[in-house]
């Protein structure tokens, strides 16, 4: 297998082409990445904006340059000596008539070939929940009627632009009286007799047939643990990495599958052993990828949160806390607004999925012949998966592993113990359904309900996580990061340690990732947002004073301010991550262009929130006055505010800058397999999808990369553009071509520092026989600003040392990105260093 040196993701759709891409590999190339890294690039929805809505699996998107623009692009990839990585969705398809199988399912129902491709219930008729009202009401309206449909000439439903075809039975023969038909009692009994039953879209949380992806009702479901299915819809990945073309896959949303392993062992096997394979899954505190499974890693969102322990003020966040519960009036219980939010998904957003699995635990009651109150058994389902603190657990026919049991075990215990225990007995039921101690009788309904348990914990604590809680919960935005702990916890330099020693020894090939097209916001924007831990008084009291320049915007409605306290320090903060380094309150275009990112942003920060409006209900009168703040914020009229605002972010600017070189030096040089976002080799300061997935200017990352010298640490111009992290990136990602075994294989050692300056780094070493590799960043330096750590850094590390291990010391080293030579004994004076204390000094 060849593990990647570095990948680059590339975002195809949006104007992203084949072509254009095979026109960047040069630049790729020069700047010393190993592979391409794709978005899916398989036919999926017209007009799909990311790729992850397939209609077919087997042909790829002809909007973006089809199989031809494809092999050109491999085929340039091929002459400059990179490799592809493509991404795949094995777990979902489109529900989407567009989809040929998914078109062929809706007609024929139970009898059509793809029919259990498809996650669907079919004990009752496809719920199709894609209309604005009930079907009634639709029907009444005048907004069905029977159609040719335009594509087939067969007889369809029309309802606007969509035609659901008619089962053929129901038509064939008398096809002019059919399309005749204007009364509307004979339409309804036409609709009781298809294989579907058309709904509206907001029945889809509580009454829905087939497996969708989190809440995408247009996402169903596939059963690739069928190997019909799997062969189906793999057909073409397989042609491409079997002809070379594709070198490696990262699986999308592998918890979603209904039993990952197998699917990975299966995968692995047709695949062969050279291809390089990850999963996007999401570890929980504590947890780790299972050590049978058949891939590289996973996709690297833990790495984002292993880098929060090295540039957070662990000392400080506490502070921070109290300045924002003094805020909001009150104090946050963190346990508490966890368990509501996940109350609201069990409850409300997948209420057809926990009464799916309530109806299979009574039937297994039943067989077993246990008699328990269906509440009681509905109430420990509840308890159950409220409490369970990660994605799943890995379940088969034969049981659970060991782990897993183990977990089950620990989450049972806190179950029973707290204030809102179930019935013993209805929650020792579900243990042992879960477990598989049941009667053989029962062993197929428990495997069935192991299964749908653990496909429902994942969107569980996805969406009330990531999408609820992350949204309602501002103290401090960096941490609210996919693959982040959503409890409160320590942070310090040896979790950070410790973490990339396992990372080490668990992972040393997965991805490492910083900015994604997922993540809450870019890297840099996160890493700007640590420093606010540094200084948690100096933030609140900008806050405070900001909140009274804008108070006469503030709007009270029935329901309260608009916005409230604790949306007003979201906003402040949010603005303070997205704002550009040069922006002036004068740039009225560059106010307008920040204006137009961030009022989209903010949408969807209030909706995922689901306080006071959310995506099914909006609350416009709430919106509109949170909209017009935030106008206000950045209208040029409101010049006091944007004077100070602008002015006392410039610490926060800087330290965030260096924050931002640290954590991609440590990207690069720890254990993993650097991840570049497209475009975050420069600074990338976007906000939440869609601002993510805008194109970055290649032109110009081209142009800075190939222009005349190089940048200088000590030329703050150089930090505010981007163009010396993009330089640093191209310098170390050609060192880790030089010498890719002491980055894959190499031991990670901490290195302690003393002194003045000790707690402002971090030091660490990989060592692999003779070659050795000393990595020195700085952390928590927003206090240190006022020493000139950027323009005069030897001034700032005075009286601060790093030992040695005998093993380091006493050798000849080359500081690789100045260029310079240094012997070091049994120690370094870091102030002898020179430049900025960014060091990478490498031997061997």
């Amino acid at each position: 297998m060849k593990i990647p040196i570095a990948t680059y993701r590339i975002q195809f759709r949006n104007g992203m082409t084949f072509d254009r891409a095979a026109g960047l590999v040069p630049y790729l190339k020069r700047l010393g990445v190993s592979h391409l890294y794709a978005s899916p690039i398989f036919t999926a929805t017209s007009g799909s904006t990311h790729g992850y809505d397939v209609t077919d699996a087997n042909e790829i998107e002809p909007a973006i340059g089809g199989r031809a623009g494809f092999d050109r692009m491999v085929k340039a990839l091929k002459q400059a000596g990179l490799g592809l990585i493509i991404d795949i969705v094995p777990n979902h398809m489109a529900a989407s008539l567009e989809n040929a199988w998914w078109h062929d399912v809706v007609e024929n129902g139970a009898n059509s070939r793809y029919a259990r491709h498809f996650d669907i219930d079919w004990s009752r008729r496809l719920t199709l929940p894609f209309l604005g009202d009930n079907f009634k009401n639709v029907l009444e309206n005048g907004d069905i009627v029977v159609k040719p449909d335009p594509k087939t000439a067969r007889p369809a439903f029309a309802c606007f632009e969509s035609f659901y075809p008619l089962a053929p039975e129901t038509w064939q023969g008398r096809e002019d009286a059919i399309l005749n038909i204007t009364d509307k009692a004979a339409l309804a009994e036409l609709h009781d007799r298809q294989p579907y039953r058309l709904m509206s879209w907001r029945d889809a949380p509580r009454d829905l047939s087939y497996r969708r992806f989190f809440e995408i009702t247009g996402l169903a479901g596939m059963r690739v643990e069928d190997n019909a299915v799997f062969d189906d819809t793999h057909r073409l990945i397989l042609e491409l990495v079997h002809s070379g073309a594709v070198d490696g896959l990262r699986v999308d949303h592998v918890d979603g599958l209904a039993d990952p392993k197998a699917y990975l062992e299966r995968l692995r096997q047709q695949t062969g052993p050279d291809c390089y394979i990850t999963v996007e899954k999401i570890p929980g505190e504590g947890e780790h990828l299972p050590a049978d499974w058949p891939v590289s890693g996973t996709t690297g969102y833990e790495f984002i949160a292993m880098l929060s322990d090295a540039l957070v003020d662990g000392e400080r966040i506490t502070v921070l806390r109290t300045a924002y519960n003094k805020v909001v009036g009150k104090p946050v219980d963190r346990a508490a607004e966890l368990r509501t939010a996940k109350l609201l998904m069990t409850d409300k957003h997948f209420e057809g999925e926990f009464t799916t699995l309530l109806k299979l635990a009574l039937s297994i009651a039943k067989t077993e012949g246990i008699t328990l109150d269906e509440r009681a058994i509905r109430a420990a389902l509840r308890e159950l998966l409220v409490a369970f603190p990660v994605y799943r657990t890995y379940g088969t026919v034969a049981g659970l592993p060991a782990a897993d049991l183990e977990r089950l075990n620990d989450i049972t215990d806190k179950v029973r113990s707290s204030a809102n225990a179930p019935d013993p007995a209805a929650l020792d039921f579900l243990i042992r359904v879960l477990t598989g101690e049941l009667s053989p009788a029962a062993v197929g309904e428990a495997a069935i309900f192991r299964s749908r348990f653990q496909q429902l914990t994942g969107p569980l604590m996805a969406k009330s996580v990531e999408d609820t809680l992350f949204f309602r919960q501002h103290m401090a935005l960096a941490l609210n990061e996919v693959g982040a702990d959503p409890m409160p916890h320590d942070f310090s330099l040896a979790r950070f340690h410790t973490a990339m020693q396992i990372r080490l020894k668990q992972q040393p090939d997965a991805l490492s990732g910083t900015s994604t097209h997922d993540t809450k916001r870019g890297e840099d924007a996160r890493a700007r947002l640590y420093t606010l831990t540094e200084a948690p008084e100096h933030w609140a009291g900008c806050v405070t004073r900001w909140r009274q320049l804008n108070h006469c915007r503030v709007t009270i409605l029935d329901d309260g301010p608009a916005p409230e306290p604790a949306v007003e320090w979201m906003l402040y903060q949010a603005l303070a991550g997205v704002w550009p380094p040069a922006l002036q309150p004068e740039n009225e275009a560059g106010l307008k262009a920040i204006e137009e990112r961030f009022l989209t942003y903010i949408e969807k920060a209030l909706r995922e929130a689901k306080l006071r409006t959310h995506w099914g209900d909006s609350n416009d009168a709430y919106e509109k006055a949170v909209f017009d703040y935030v106008r206000y914020l950045l209208s040029p009229a409101n010049m006091a505010f944007l004077v100070d605002f602008t002015d006392a972010l410039q610490r926060f600017i800087r330290a965030g800058l260096i924050n931002s070189l640290t954590q991609t030096i440590i990207k690069l040089t720890a254990p993993g397999v650097p991840d570049i976002y497209q475009g975050s080799e420069a600074l990338d300061f976007s906000l939440v999808d869609p601002d993510n997935r805008r194109e970055p200017d290649f032109a110009l990352l081209a142009q800075r990369l190939d222009g005349p010298g190089k940048p200088d640490f000590t030329t703050e111009a150089d930090w505010r553009n981007g163009q010396l992290k993009q330089h640093v990136i191209a310098v170390l990602l050609h060192c880790r071509q030089a010498a890719p075994l002491l980055f894959r294989q190499g031991d990670y050692l901490p290195l302690a520092a003393s002194g003045k300056r000790a707690k402002n780094l971090i030091a660490f070493a990989r060592v692999l026989n003779d070659e050795m590799l000393i990595v020195i960043v700085p952390r928590l330096v927003l206090n240190v600003i006022d020493e000139h750590l950027i323009t005069e850094p030897t001034k700032c590390w005075t009286e601060t040392e790093i030992a040695l291990p005998e093993r380091l010391a006493n050798r000849r080293y080359h500081d690789i990105l100045s260029g310079n030579e240094v012997c070091l004994t049994d120690r370094i004076n870091v102030a002898d260093i020179g430049h900025f204390s960014s060091v990478i000094l490498r031997s061997g």
